[in-house]
């Protein structure tokens, strides 16, 4: 009886003291399964300043492929399930853009748009990829505008998910607590996480509340690396003196509920990009490839399969 009491309370006191550890070893975990089994590989890419850990998948000689950029203070992981769908007929690169996920932040990095966006030119350089179809969301689909608009010759067509970038006519939940002075993206406890994760989606996934705290221990510990990216991105020249330049195929989905960047910017996009197919997502938040993935891979891969010769129906999902 003795040895049985000893092993709950040393059970419980390893289980207490290694709470957060537990929560990130089944995040990574599951991320790895989820790549695996969607078959994307997990590859590093030099470039000229450092390393970028990436998602790959799909056919190496595939005629097409498809560059994904996150938004700011996530990773790679955050298009699994969305890129599942296009693997089978698009070479899929996912790259954790710098100073976020695997590739790291150095201080002074260089985290505006446009070094960014050099960046991205230069992965594909070394994957060997001269053109690409690029879609992005929040700070990735400034990113990918920017692309767009700075090298048309690289770019096949442009798909932005609640881009940041413009000016919204509409203030968002968001850009009121910035106004205050308290920017939700920085954070310091595991309260004001889950008030931040409550601003990103209506309809999020279900996540394990261990996994929910390591990931906001993640986000403490990087909060002054955060507070870096976040200034220099957030001062990069504004898009809208260049959205004319945007000459490829657009295409552009919002949640109509995004707490982050409001959907009233879909105006402002529409307005400076000729070519721009419009999708507007009922009772979805910020991040509709996490919490609709089937649904806006399927307003996406009818979107790339207008550009071709074949219809949607002729693309099988995966």
């Amino acid at each position: 009886m003795l040895l049985l009491v000893v092993a709950i309370a040393v059970f419980v006191a390893w289980s207490w003291l290694s709470y957060p550890a537990i929560g990130h070893w089944l995040y990574d975990l599951n991320m790895a399964a989820e790549a695996k089994l969607y078959r994307l590989h997990k590859i590093v890419v030099p470039i000229t300043e450092m390393t970028v850990s990436t998602w790959q998948g799909g056919p190496y000689e595939a005629s097409s492929s498809v560059l994904m950029l996150h938004g700011f203070s996530a990773d790679k992981n955050i298009w699994l399930r969305f890129a599942r769908h296009f693997v089978g007929n698009y070479r899929v690169i996912i790259p954790d853009i710098a100073g976020h996920g695997e590739t790291g932040f150095k201080a002074g990095g260089g985290y505006d748009i446009a070094l960014q966006a050099k960046r991205m030119i230069q992965l594909l350089d070394v994957c060997g990829v001269e053109k690409v179809h690029v879609i992005g969301n929040a700070m990735g689909g400034y990113m990918a505008a920017w692309l767009a608009a700075n090298y048309p010759d690289r770019i096949v067509s442009l798909a932005l998910i609640d881009p940041a970038g413009v000016a919204a006519p509409e203030v968002s939940d968001l850009e009121r607590h910035l106004a205050k002075g308290h920017n939700p993206f920085l954070i310091h406890s595991k309260e004001e996480f889950q008030r931040f994760y409550a601003m990103t989606m209506t309809q999020p996934p279900w996540v394990p509340g261990v996994v929910l705290d390591a990931i906001a221990q993640r986000y403490e510990q990087a909060c002054d690396e955060l507070e870096e990216i976040f200034r220099e991105y957030r001062a990069s020249a504004p898009m809208e003196p260049r959205l004319p330049d945007i000459k490829c195929p657009a295409l552009l989905v919002w949640g109509r509920k995004d707490r982050l960047i409001d959907v009233s910017s879909v105006a402002i996009w529409s307005k400076g990009i000729d070519d721009l197919r419009v999708e507007i997502l009922e009772g979805i938040g910020h991040l509709p490839m996490v919490e609709d993935p089937s649904h806006t891979a399927q307003v996406y891969r009818e979107f790339l399969a207008s550009q071709r010769s074949e219809s949607p129906q002729d693309q099988r999902l995966h």
